[in-house]
Formats: C-alpha cells, structure tokens, sequence
C-alpha cells in the first residue's frame, strides 16, 4: 500500500528535494509550507507519516507536534521532526513533544528514507520488507497483495486498505468518521454507511479463511481488527 508523506517545510528548494526522493522510492509526496497548510492537508487526508521542519513561519513545528498529538485523527500519525539544531536539548524537547526521531539538516535523502522506513516499521509493525503478519493473515505492501497461511486472499482494492489500516492498528476501535478520515481520506465525500458496506465486504473475503471474525463490531463505537475472539 502506497505511503502518503506529509512534508511540512517552508523552503522549498528542500520540500522539492524530499518530495522527489519519496516518489523514487514509491511513496506519495503530500506538500505544507507551514502549520496552516499542513492541517488544512491531514483534513483531506491522514498522512502515513509527517516529516515537519523544526523553523516553520507563524506556529513552530514544535508546537504544531503538540497539537497534532493532542488530535484524535493525527494523535498516532508518526512524526520525524528535520532541524537544524542537533543540541541534546533541542532533541529531548522534540521527544517531549511527541516526535518519533528527527534528521538534522543538512541530511541526505537516503539517510531520511533508512528513518522513515525505520519509524514506519516500529508504528505501523511492518518488517523491512513492508510485510503485516496478524492473526494467521500477512500482507504484503509491497506486491499488494493478502495471504492466509500460503493461501491468497482475492480481495477488493477498498477492502484491501481498510484491513491493511486495521492490521496497523489493531486492538484499537476506529468510529466510522474515524475509518473514512484514515482509509479513505478526509476530502472524499462518502457516506458513514459506505464503512459498514466494506466491513460487511471485508468479512464475507475472510469468512472462507475463518478470518472473519477478527474484524469485529464495537457496539456504540465503531469497529476494532482483534487476535482476541
């Protein structure tokens, strides 16, 4: 499953140089000069993981990580924090803030595709090869493709991103508007309804696996992937 990268920098000369390196290496570029723009970006949709300079004008990049860690939707969206200030200091502060690791400028694009990769498999339990195993399924990003033991999974493009979502995050309950923000993104239009069509979908794709039932039904509050039947 394709990543979308949010890049939060004001210089653009940098901006243009991660956003390449990213789609060389497969991923979506999503681009912000600063804090306004880049909330404006996760309402239409949640990146996979944020890169935001430390310097941004008019709200810090600090200050926006404090504010995206206090957001429901982005409270669990990694962040990899670029800065030029590479004092201990500096660097405990941006832990503090919820930073998952930091680049310090300059950097070179490979180093800062080695720590996005790294940050993506300790947050989202992906192995180096972009492989989710979970509850006897695997899947396998990079050939997009879904694995019951050694048995394919013949599964839709749409039921393909809402268990690749929940296999991330599992043993979490996700409302409706929550699943529609993640796996379809906040700037398409579709009806809450649309989720409990997919789930239902999902769920008759996994019934002949005996899968099924780790997708399960929060009642009042949404739908949760669970190892825990």
């Amino acid at each position: 499953m394709q990543k979308h990268i949010l890049i939060v920098e004001d210089e653009t000369a940098i901006r243009d140089m991660v956003a390449f390196a990213l789609r060389k290496a497969g991923m979506e570029a999503m681009h912000a000069p600063d804090a306004r723009a880049a909330q404006t970006a996760i309402g239409e949709r949640v990146p996979d993981l944020i890169l935001l300079d430390w310097m941004l004008p008019g709200m810090s990049g600090i200050d926006l990580a404090r504010r995206l860690r206090k957001d429901e939707l982005t409270r669990e969206v990694p962040i990899i924090m670029l800065t030029a200030r590479g004092e201990e200091t500096d660097r405990v502060g941006g832990l503090d803030a919820g930073v998952d690791d930091y680049v310090v400028k300059p950097f070179s694009t490979r180093e800062l595709l080695a720590r996005i990769r790294a940050v993506m498999r300790r947050t989202h339990g992906e192995d180096a090869e972009g492989v989710v195993e979970l509850g006897g399924l695997r899947i396998d990003s990079a050939a997009h493709r879904v694995f019951c033991g050694e048995q394919p999974v013949h599964i839709g493009p749409t039921e393909y991103r809402l268990l690749h979502f929940f296999m991330t995050h599992a043993e979490r309950v996700y409302t409706r508007s929550q699943l529609l923000d993640h796996v379809w993104g906040g700037g398409v239009y579709v009806e809450e309804r649309t989720v409990d069509v997919h789930i239902r979908r999902l769920r008759k794709t996994l019934e002949p696996f005996g899968k099924d039932e780790l997708v399960q039904t929060v009642r009042g509050a949404g739908y949760r992937f669970s190892t825990s039947v």
